[in-house]
């Protein structure tokens, strides 16, 4: 599927700023069996945007405003081919990443509670069966979490959503990632977008988790939706959570406090 995505970053502040340095994760990758065909970033106040991969391979966008400001907008304009299904030839981790993506992180710590959920997930799949573990995992994350807009907040971690009982999807990615981790299956965050064709146009940020089975690679799979990645998705960044992988980062200098709007437009071409 070719998809367009428009993504539009508002930044208002109550009294003027001198200098603003954002760095952003709006590029689409080219991974996976996806394609992205054009990207373009801009700024208003005007000025000059830079970029370089980071290690995980997302590809970044920073730029600095240094003419006082009360109001900052940037647009994010790009043009993707989507896979129906993710696919990835890499069937062996290096021992760095083996280490990253099993390892607990501030979002996804490895609790008393979510090791027991995650034996939980694993009794109900077949014994050896890793991908079946995934797939177990994934079912279970989607029934315990119930989907409930501004329930949780950006720090809120998988422990905190698991005893909640609610969440979004930044809440499912990482409550499946810790799971995965404490049965001993690499896992990591996936940020992007999905697309809504029963609104015609339009769609969402979105998270969801990748997990590594050994000797097949890397599957992807949506807790939030209980399905696995398909055309309809569109994969901006990974990384061990969401602290690897924001949309936006950045800090100002002045007085003024700071008021962020994003508004994301995604149609099928």
């Amino acid at each position: 599927m070719r998809l367009k995505i428009t993504h539009t970053t508002t930044f208002t502040y109550d009294d003027p700023v001198s200098e603003a340095y954002m760095e952003m994760r709006l590029n689409p990758l080219d991974a996976g069996g996806q394609r992205c065909d054009s990207f373009r970033l801009t700024t208003d106040p005007p000025g000059e945007v830079r970029g370089y991969t980071d290690r995980f391979g997302n590809r970044v966008r920073h730029f600095d405003t240094l003419a006082p400001h009360a109001l900052l907008v940037v647009s994010a304009r790009s043009e993707v081919v989507t896979p129906e299904g993710y696919s990835d030839p890499q069937r062996e981790l290096s021992i760095l990443d083996a280490y990253d993506y099993l390892q607990p992180t501030d979002y996804t710590p490895l609790t008393d509670d979510v090791r027991d959920f995650a034996r939980t997930c694993q009794e109900c799949a077949p014994s050896g069966d890793a991908a079946g573990m995934a797939a177990a995992v994934m079912r279970a994350v989607h029934r315990v979490l119930a989907y409930v807009p501004g329930s949780t907040n950006v720090r809120t971690t998988a422990g905190e959503a698991l005893a909640r009982g609610r969440g979004v999807c930044q809440d499912f990615a990482h409550l499946m990632i810790a799971a995965c981790r404490a049965i001993g299956l690499p896992a990591r965050y996936v940020s992007g977008y999905i697309f809504s064709p029963r609104r015609g146009t339009g769609a969402a940020s979105h998270a969801w988790t990748d997990i590594f089975i050994a000797g097949r690679g890397w599957i992807s799979l949506d807790p939030t939706h209980d399905c696995a990645q398909t055309d309809h998705y569109v994969r901006l960044a990974v990384g061990r959570d969401y602290a690897d992988v924001p949309p936006t980062r950045g800090v100002y200098k002045g007085a003024g406090e700071e008021a962020m709007n994003v508004d994301v437009l995604v149609e099928k071409v």
